[in-house]
């Protein structure tokens, strides 16, 4: 859906996400999210009375909301889905995206656990949560590749954990190489 027919809340909690995935929580400003939502002044404190903590916080699940319901959309396109297949196509959203914005913008559950996990309780688990939504859906997607449920919880914590680094250093290098060579380097253990 167009942000512009989103109500002001929803266009907050989608313009923090997108601040979150450039500057992180200390570089997301509420009267910049409030200018690029285009709300109304006083919306924050109407729809948000806990402030940037709320917001973010809110952020961070729509966030893994979103990244589960993307591992969803790549799975019903796929008519024979494997492991690798399902963790390649991934991998390409994001060498799209970061090529797309010229690698402006990273994973925002990342950015924030970098920023502020080790001073902000409530951002810590919101990301923790998110991250947690994002894997569930790979789980069971593997599970129902014939994956042992174990087997397929360790194999979803380590495409994240793959992907997230594999982010981490294109945005570095500002080069989607990394992205594909953990799509390549995994397969074999994610298929076998």
């Amino acid at each position: 859906m167009p942000a512009s027919n989103r109500n002001p809340r929803a266009r907050m909690v989608y313009a923090t996400v997108q601040h979150l995935r450039r500057g992180g929580v200390s570089g997301t400003g509420l009267r910049q999210v409030v200018t690029d939502a285009e709300a109304p002044r006083g919306s924050l404190q109407h729809y948000f009375p806990g402030g940037k903590d709320q917001l973010v916080t809110e952020a961070l699940d729509w966030a893994g909301t979103w990244a589960a319901a993307r591992v969803e959309e790549h799975l019903s396109r796929m008519r024979r889905p494997t492991p690798s297949r399902l963790f390649t196509a991934v991998v390409d959203d994001w060498a799209a995206d970061l090529e797309a914005r010229d690698f402006a913008r990273g994973c925002p559950v990342a950015a924030a656990v970098v920023d502020c996990a080790d001073s902000n309780e409530a951002v810590r688990r919101a990301a923790d949560r998110a991250l947690e939504t994002w894997r569930l859906p790979l789980t069971a997607a593997l599970v129902a590749m014939g994956r042992p449920r174990r087997r397929a919880e360790s194999l979803s914590t380590l495409m994240l954990c793959a992907l997230e680094g594999a982010i981490l250093l294109a945005r570095a290098r500002r080069d989607t190489s990394p992205l594909r060579l953990v799509a390549r380097e995994l397969a074999p253990t994610l298929d076998a």
